[in-house]
C-alpha cells in the first residue's frame, strides 16, 4: 500500500524509483521527536529542496528546533531556528538559516506531504529551513473543480482519487513547493497537530525534533 501510495505521488519516474526500493536514489530522513519517529522521503523532482534540507540534517541545523505550529486539519510547522532558545509563548516562524531557496512548485499537497514553508514573495522563494507536513482533510470533486478554475491546472484522476481517500490541503497547490513525503509515522504527525496550543498556534508543551539521514 505504502508503494501505491508514493506511486501516485509524483508519477511515473518516482514510481520506477519507488518499486526498486530506498537503494535506488531517493533519500529518506527521519524526524525523532518525545512522540515517536517520522519517517520522510525527499523527492528528486525538486532537487534544490531535496539538497537543501540534507544540508541542513547534515550540519544538525535542525537539532533542537520545534514544531511551533500546529493547526487540526491543516499541518504542523517547524524548522524555525529561533525556536531552538524561545521563551514560553514566544511567537515563532521567523527564522531561518539566512537564505531562501528557489521555487519548485508543482506537486500536490496530500495528506503527509512535506513542504517549504515561506513569507509573501512574487518569486514565491522557499524558506531556507522551515517546512510543513500536511494533515489537511478529506477532499470533494466540487472543491477540486473549483481549485482547478481559479488556479489554471487540471488533476489527474489518480490525484483526485488520492486526494478524495486521503485528503490534504489542495488550496495550497500551486502556492508552495512539495518536496518530500512522509512513508512511515503519519500517527506522530496526528498526535502533534492535536497537541494543545495557545493563541498563536504553538503547542503549550515543546514538541522538539532532531533530524538524521536514513
Amino acid at each position: 500500500m505504502k508503494k501505491i501510495y508514493i506511486i501516485l505521488l509524483a508519477g511515473l519516474a518516482f514510481a520506477l524509483a519507488g518499486c526498486a526500493g530506498s537503494g535506488s536514489g531517493e533519500t529518506h530522513a527521519i524526524i525523532s521527536t518525545d512522540l515517536g519517529d517520522i519517517e520522510i522521503v525527499l523527492f528528486n523532482e525538486t532537487p534544490k529542496h531535496r539538497d537543501n534540507f540534507v544540508k541542513l540534517a547534515k550540519e544538525n541545523f535542525y537539532d533542537g528546533t520545534l514544531f511551533h505550529r500546529v493547526i487540526p486539519g491543516f499541518m504542523v510547522q517547524g524548522g524555525d531556528p529561533d525556536s531552538k532558545t524561545a521563551a514560553p509563548g514566544q511567537r515563532l516562524g521567523m527564522g531561518g538559516p539566512g537564505y531562501t531557496t528557489e521555487a519548485e512548485i508543482g506537486l500536490p499537497h496530500f495528506r503527509g506531504a512535506v513542504a517549504a514553508a515561506r513569507n509573501n514573495n512574487p518569486e514565491k522563494r522557499s524558506s531556507g529551513s522551515q517546512f510543513y507536513i500536511v494533515t489537511g482533510k478529506t477532499v470533494s470533486d466540487g472543491e477540486l473543480d473549483r481549485n482547478e478554475q481559479n488556479k489554471g491546472f487540471t488533476y489527474s484522476l489518480d490525484q483526485r482519487a488520492l486526494y478524495k481517500a486521503e485528503g490534504g490541503t489542495p488550496m495550497l497547490d500551486g502556492e508552495y513547493t512539495v518536496f518530500g513525503q512522509v512513508v512511515s509515522g503519519m500517527d506522530v504527525v496526528d498526535k502533534i497537530v492535536n497537541a494543545q496550543r495557545d493563541k498563536s498556534d504553538r503547542p503549550t508543551a515543546d514538541i522538539s525534533m532532531k533530524v538524521s539521514l536514513k
